[in-house]
């Protein structure tokens, strides 16, 4: 019965990591894609602007 108890955590765990991806998957493009492009845009754009020297 130790194997048991041994091997219930792992397989918990991949249970929850493979949930995990699936939902990510399934999250990727969709209605909300070329809204969370563009604040990503935005946000490098912001980053970039403010990494160049100002003269």
């Amino acid at each position: 019965m130790d194997y048991v108890s041994a091997l219930v955590p792992p397989i918990v765990m991949a249970a929850f990591f493979i949930a995990l991806v699936v939902t990510i998957v399934k999250t990727q493009g969709g209605a909300n894609k070329a809204k969370e492009d563009a604040a990503v845009d935005a946000v490098i754009a912001r980053a970039e602007a403010a990494q160049q020297p100002r003269k």
